[in-house]
């Protein structure tokens, strides 16, 4: 009984320490330690990220002839220029609102999806069907939700896309969103990408995505492997792309915000970085990533906004920072003032300007010359820790494809709908849950 009694006070002695330990790394961490091996951002690189982030704003508004509200220096729209904007009523709650611009200065067509409405219960149905786990697509995992309505709105749109692509074959096909949106957006990408055909085969490097303030909307190997298209941008602590929990599991709980991100945090610190990263059904924010660090440890107020950039593979963005700017960095607003300020100081540093179009080209040529070996590399990196499913390119290009062109989920059926070559993509298990066909699975 005494050695009993003895072994409880060492037992306590050993949780509070362990406690505290925990505690005491948690505060330490900060949103800089996630990037702090990453490299620099280029304005030439980062150019478009404030001005994706006004035409994403630019959607909340009813009338931009008339808006009520608009950043500091306007929205930066021609209304002209805008080829349609879709609402919940056109969308039926399906997908959330939009709308598609015709960028005549930047050479550019973008649809713009708005983030989550929380006054909204449509909103609330895509982001709850989920079904983690059962929903596969390209070799990986996705939400499933998000996907569905990608093929709403390509449902809606590929016609009106295809005659823009064919009307200007040097322009680029920019898709952004923030929050809920930049889900749509990523996925949206990944379907044309696998489908180019739909679009009047359009080439892959004209196609690029921004996700701002990414939902976790896929699994690591596809996160890598659209890395090349598909970008992401995160304002210091934002939580969204840090939140492993389902986003369904978030706004069933009883518990509030602040509480479960808390819970979660202390899971994920008592989980291996080696078992997450064999977990094929993790989902993990979109793409090359974007990291604005504007504020540093025990320091008041805001620092100038550092740009940092990485394809990362492990250390992605997995650990919850406990910070009281947590929710706020969420905020489209906040990304947008304080992108541009970061641009602002890059071209204070190294204004692109001024340099000639010659060399300004040669340094444009450098930076995709080092965007593709880094792109390589995670790949790379990628096999090499064992990411379920990952794959390298082919000698014959780049995501195997060979395969792709063999693909006949490509083959264009007359009258198919976006919703229903999704939909073909998918055979029923004995379950009745939903899986990908092993013709179309390039793992």
């Amino acid at each position: 009984m005494s050695i009993i009694c003895g072994g409880v006070p060492i037992l306590e002695c050993v949780y509070c320490i362990a406690c505290a330990r925990w505690a005491w790394k948690r505060c330490l961490h900060t949103a800089g330690h996630d990037s702090e091996t990453w490299g620099l951002a280029t304005a030439e690189e980062f150019e478009p990220v404030p001005r994706l982030c006004r035409y994403i704003l630019a959607v909340y508004e009813d009338d931009l002839r008339c808006p009520l509200w608009e950043p500091p220096g306007g929205y930066g729209i021609d209304p002209n220029c805008i080829i349609l904007k879709r609402t919940y009523d056109d969308t039926h709650g399906r997908a959330p609102p939009y709308l598609l611009y015709l960028d005549h200065a930047h050479a550019d067509i973008v649809l713009a999806i708005r983030g989550l409405n929380l006054a909204s219960h449509k909103d609330y149905a895509v982001l709850l069907d989920n079904k983690l786990g059962q929903r596969k697509f390209d070799g990986g995992y996705v939400h499933n939700g998000l996907l569905k309505a990608a093929g709403v709105v390509l449902d809606a749109e590929s016609e009106t896309l295809r005659k823009l692509l064919e009307d200007y074959p040097s322009y680029t096909l920019t898709l952004t969103g923030h929050s809920l949106g930049s889900g749509v957006a990523a996925l949206l990408t990944m379907v044309i990408v696998k489908n180019r055909d739909k679009l009047g085969n359009i080439d892959r490097k004209r196609v690029r995505c921004y996700s701002i303030a990414p939902a976790r909307c896929m699994s690591l190997n596809l996160a890598v492997r659209y890395a090349d298209i598909i970008n992401s941008v995160v304002l210091q602590d934002d939580f969204l792309p840090r939140t492993a929990t389902p986003l369904e599991d978030i706004f069933k709980s009883v518990f509030c915000l602040p509480c479960l991100l808390c819970l979660r945090c202390i899971r994920d610190t008592c989980t291996s970085e080696e078992k997450k990263i064999k977990d094929p059904r993790r989902l993990y924010a979109p793409g090359r990533l974007y990291h604005i660090v504007e504020r540093k440890p025990f320091r008041c107020g805001r620092i100038p906004p550092v740009v940092r950039t990485a394809v990362p593979v492990d250390g992605r963005f997995e650990h919850i920072v406990l910070s009281c700017n947590a929710t706020s960095d969420h905020a489209i607003i906040w990304i947008e003032r304080e992108a541009n300020r970061a641009l602002d100081i890059m071209l204070e540093k190294d204004p692109i300007m001024e340099i000639p179009p010659k060399q300004k080209m040669e340094r444009q040529e450098t930076l995709a010359r080092e965007h593709s070996d880094e792109y390589k590399a995670a790949l790379q990196r990628a096999v090499t820790l064992a990411v379920p499913h990952a794959i390298l390119p082919s000698q014959y290009g780049t995501f195997q494809d060979i395969e792709e062109g063999e693909d006949s989920g490509r083959r264009e059926r007359p009258g198919e709908s976006w919703d229903e070559l999704i939909e073909r993509l998918f055979d029923k298990d004995e379950s009745g849950h939903m899986v990908l066909r092993k013709s179309h699975s390039i793992a």
